[in-house]
């Protein structure tokens, strides 16, 4: 018996309590205990993974160093291959000028030398003039006067553009151009045309700019107007070259009379009957046209070229851009004639170099067209390199930062 409102708890049934409370509590150690062991264990851990850190962003960064160095080599490299290049193709433009302007030794070349040599002396007559300053410049001073075309887009003078084998035919051709376009000086873009001249604020010729100061610098006036042709604003031709040319002569169709025949006496058309320096066929302006297709068919169009003036005369229902005879016949335009003397031009164009000296020059323009391409090559490499350069820079530069800003963290932790 038990007082009454008193209960009694048997021995083995334990108190309950200690099992509702949570899992965390089963463990018998202190809980400041715990939280201190774990900040040890984080604070050696955080030390040895910022060595490690820093170990790492050093060794990415000796890693870097080395390729911005290998880019600066090859950059290095590159230049002065760039330069062997430059000095090699200005050998071989002199070389090419000698050969143009050299005589061949056998005697029955002759006359085409003396042909090729009057050519100059022709231009030298007209010391007033643009062409004659031009060429007085490159028989004087050679190498010097090409760069400073060259550096000035100028091509060259019409005369001096293309040569022709028969020496009535080259007559007939440039008493049809005339004097004027002769001598006309081609360059190859609008911008090298407006280098040529300059103007003070009234308008008047700067004579000591372009190509006037040039003639200057040698005690030369350009007194006469003179033509400029600028090259990418003709219209060029854009159909079809003859197969298998090494001229690039243009595809044209033949004329045909109404019956469907070719006119009797029909040699040709001009623009194909000049022969062209291999270095003028291709690419003299940025669309790729060479001389041909720019300059000459801009002078010649589809002018015909007929034995006789009875042929010409003859063959009138199919000549749409006019035609000349080897016996002076001239049709301007269908229904302008020429009439009278011959109008003797005093300049011609020259013959052909001499069969050995062209294998000689088409050799030589074979390398410098290899030559060329190489530097295009090394300029293009030269580009890349410094792209790849520049980004090593930037990203040596990131990972510097980073390398230090866990220096400083590293620092400040201890």
């Amino acid at each position: 018996m038990y007082p009454s409102g008193h209960q009694s708890t048997p021995s083995n049934v334990r108190d309950p309590s200690p099992m509702m409370m949570g899992s965390d509590q089963s463990s018998p150690v202190p809980r400041n205990e715990t939280q201190n062991g774990g900040v040890g264990g984080g604070g050696i851990a955080q030390a040895e993974f910022a060595i490690f850190n820093s170990k790492r962003l050093q060794s990415d960064l000796e890693v870097m160093g080395n390729k911005i160095k290998q880019h600066e080599d090859n950059l290095k490299f590159l230049k002065a291959q760039k330069t062997k290049l430059d000095e090699a193709i200005l050998d071989l433009q002199v070389h090419m000028s000698k050969l143009h302007s050299s005589p061949a030794p056998t005697s029955e070349n002759s006359d085409a030398n003396l042909q090729g040599e009057d050519i100059n002396e022709q231009i030298l007559r007209h010391e007033k003039s643009a062409a004659g300053v031009l060429g007085l410049v490159e028989t004087s001073h050679g190498a010097q006067a090409s760069q400073w075309m060259q550096t000035k887009g100028v091509v060259g003078v019409v005369a001096k553009l293309a040569k022709v084998n028969d020496e009535n035919l080259s007559q007939i051709l440039s008493n049809y151009l005339g004097t004027r376009s002769m001598l006309a000086v081609v360059c190859k873009n609008y911008d090298n045309v407006t280098a040529l001249e300059s103007y003070d604020n009234q308008g008047n010729i700067d004579r000591n700019a372009g190509l006037h100061g040039l003639g200057a610098s040698i005690d030369r006036t350009i007194e006469d107007n003179f033509d400029v042709i600028c090259l990418e604003n003709l219209r060029p031709y854009v159909g079809q070259h003859i197969a298998d040319d090494p001229q690039r002569r243009l595809d044209l169709l033949k004329p045909k009379l109404p019956n469907g025949e070719c006119p009797p006496g029909f040699l040709g058309f001009a623009v194909n009957m000049i022969q062209i320096d291999p270095a003028y066929l291709l690419c003299v302006t940025s669309y790729g046209y060479g001389l041909r297709e720019t300059l000459f068919y801009s002078l010649f169009s589809r002018l015909q070229v007929y034995k006789t003036r009875v042929d010409m005369i003859s063959a009138l229902p199919c000549i749409s851009d006019g035609a000349v005879s080897l016996d002076g016949g001239i049709i301007r335009t269908p229904g302008i004639i020429n009439l009278g003397n011959r109008d003797q031009v005093n300049v011609r164009f020259a013959k052909p170099i001499a069969s050995h000296t062209m294998d000689n020059y088409n050799e030589t323009e074979k390398k410098m067209k290899e030559l060329k391409w190489k530097k295009d090559k090394t300029l293009e490499d030269m580009k890349r390199e410094q792209v790849l350069r520049e980004h090593a820079v930037l990203n040596f530069g990131k990972k510097k930062e980073e390398f230090v800003l866990c220096l400083t963290q590293s620092s400040s932790a201890n």
